[in-house]
This record gives C-alpha cells, structure tokens and sequence, in this order.
C-alpha cells in the first residue's frame, strides 16, 4: 500500500515533527497500547469534536482538533488502542499519542538512514510508524502489529 501521494525528505519530516512536538502543545487523546478510557475528556478538553465509527472487529474515534488536524484512534472491542492516525496542517503530539511507545519512535529516527524522496517509516519489532506529506498537510499512523484484531490489516489503519 502506498500510504502517501507525494514524497518528502525524511530530513524534512523529521524537522517538523521536532517543531512541532515543541509548537504544538494541545494533549491528544488515548495513549498507543492502552485503554481509550480517556476519550472522552480529552475531547471535552481540547474543544474537539468527535466520532465514532464502528466496524465489525474495531472502531474508530475520530477527533477533529481546531487548528485542522484530525486524529483516529483505532480500538479493539476490550477498549485498547492499536493504532492512531493522523492528517491535516500539524503533526499531533506524538508523544501523547504513542505514550510508552514514544522513546522507541525516537531512538529509531535517530539512526534512520535519510533519504530525499522519502516518507519516514520505522519498524522497532511491533511498533510501525509512517509519517510523511508536505508543508501544512502532514499524514501519518503508527500501529502495534500484535495488538491487530484478527482479520484487520495496516490497510485498514488510515
């Protein structure tokens, strides 16, 4: 699956995600791996407006944050997070998003080779991250491959 339209630098995306863990400081949601308990408050919180949709062996909690950007965070049906998504002008703070997950994210990008061209994908193990777009439009996932329910792929996550 080819997650992105365009390319860009992973040097590129690596700096606006630095930028951005340090400009943008609304808390996300849900913590990667964890329970998605929290949903509710932090859509109360960072005035965002929500959705769920629900699918046959997960669903999806759709927030839209009001600088644009628009977060999923995919659960199973016991309520723990597997995945999250993220598209729009700001990258979400990843290290709310992927809690204990963040520090592995780190230590990964900071022995990625960088290429230009290239969108930025890490695999530590379980943890795949992808990240890639252009200047104020950033996609991205980063997902746990054992915490996939069964008969639901990385296709499904976007």
């Amino acid at each position: 699956m080819r997650l992105f339209s365009r390319s860009v630098s992973v040097a590129f995306m690596g700096g606006i995600v630095a930028a951005s863990l340090s400009v943008f400081c609304a808390s996300a949601h849900a913590v990667l791996g964890q329970q998605i308990s929290s949903i509710n408050s932090d859509n109360i919180r960072m005035k965002a407006q929500g959705n769920v949709f629900v699918r046959p062996s997960y669903s999806i909690h759709e927030m839209r944050i009001p600088n644009g950007t628009s977060v999923r965070e995919f659960a199973s049906p016991a309520g723990e997070v597997f995945a999250v998504s993220w598209k729009g002008p700001y990258v979400p703070d990843l290290r709310q998003l992927m809690g204990g997950y963040f520090d592995q994210y780190m230590a990964a990008m900071a022995n990625t080779r960088r290429t230009h061209g290239s969108v930025v994908r890490i695999e530590t193990g379980d943890l795949v991250f992808e990240s890639g777009g252009h200047m104020r439009f950033i996609v991205g996932r980063a997902y746990l491959r054992s915490k996939l329910p069964d008969g639901v792929g990385p296709d499904a996550i976007q």
